[in-house]
């Protein structure tokens, strides 16, 4: 009999199962040494995970399947005379008709003006629509003045003020801007007003408790809690500023994407509109990465679910 053996037998259960774990371990270290010298023993097998098992398709290369698939399906429709010409051009067509507007610069010229347009409407909405909406949201003075005043005329389809804009403002420029304007400031101003009544009093109180001012409350608590809000405001007003656009671009328009389509609507040329509207959707799909990657660098401190 050894010593371990005549401890463990003596001793309370506890310390012999102490006692015991230095000769377990001994045996899986002896057992590990026999199976790495090639003796019999328990093999250890590599622990893949399922992840890792599995071969996953790129996510960017998932998001092109739809389209692509739509791409063919309508090439074939229009090769197999489904789609007849006139109805609606092949996509064979209609990129060589891309390429015919861009070569002759009536396509880059139709953009920059547009795009323009979108800018300053953009610009003006944003302003008024935030100004309205900082005035409602932080004063209850300002809510009983302005937010009904702004819930009335929302209410109105926006493009039903196209004649009254025509008779104020005439038919150049400035129906077109005044059209884009009123569309953006709405929107803005709902998720702007929304984003700070939603902030949480707790916080408020909190802040209110170590000593903030009004003007830091405002700063450090109300506006980087409104802040998710205003950027999902600008998400829908980027999307309804190009709707406005291609309304007010069928106001005696002579330059634009909207004059190509309305030329293009007289000789019935769908090549051309489709390619207006392919145009209308890349620069709305440009603007849309732009607010969600500002919205990525603004809001680092809030973590969001983004799918599994």
């Amino acid at each position: 009999m050894t010593v371990d053996q005549a401890v463990a037998r003596d001793a309370p259960p506890d310390i012999a199962d102490d006692a015991e774990q230095p000769s377990l371990a001994k045996g899986v270290v002896e057992a590990g040494v026999t199976s790495a010298s090639g003796g019999e023993g328990p093999e250890l097998a590599r622990v893949v995970p399922v992840s890792g098992r599995r071969w996953s398709v790129p996510r960017w290369l998932r998001r092109t399947v739809g389209p692509l698939a739509l791409l063919v399906l309508w090439q074939v429709l229009s090769a197999g005379g489904v789609l007849e010409a006139d109805i609606l051009a092949s996509p064979g067509t209609i990129a060589a008709t891309a390429g015919d507007l861009v070569a002759d610069g009536t396509l880059p010229s139709a953009m920059s003006v547009s795009l323009q347009r979108v800018a300053v409407g953009l610009l003006l909405g944003g302003v008024t629509g935030v100004a309205l909406a900082l005035v409602s949201g932080l004063s209850r003075l300002g809510e009983d003045l302005v937010d009904a005043t702004v819930q009335m005329l929302r209410s109105v389809p926006w493009v039903g003020v196209i004649p009254l804009f025509i008779i104020w403002l005439g038919i150049g420029e400035a129906p077109k801007i005044a059209l884009i304007s009123l569309g953006v400031a709405f929107h803005l101003y709902l998720n702007v007003y929304a984003g700070i009544r939603g902030v949480d009093a707790q916080l408020v109180e909190a802040g209110t408790s170590l000593g903030l001012s009004r003007w830091g409350l405002i700063r450090h608590v109300v506006l980087p809690g409104a802040l998710p809000g205003a950027m999902t405001g600008l998400r829908y007003s980027l999307a309804t500023a190009w709707l406005a656009l291609v309304f007010g671009e069928q106001v005696n328009a002579d330059d634009g994407l909207g004059f190509l389509m309305n030329q293009a609507r007289e000789f019935f040329r769908t090549d051309v509109i489709v390619v207006c509207l392919v145009v209308y959707a890349i620069l709305g799909l440009i603007a849309d990465f732009l607010v969600r990657t500002l919205e990525r660098l603004l809001l680092q401190w809030r973590p969001t679910f983004t799918g599994q």
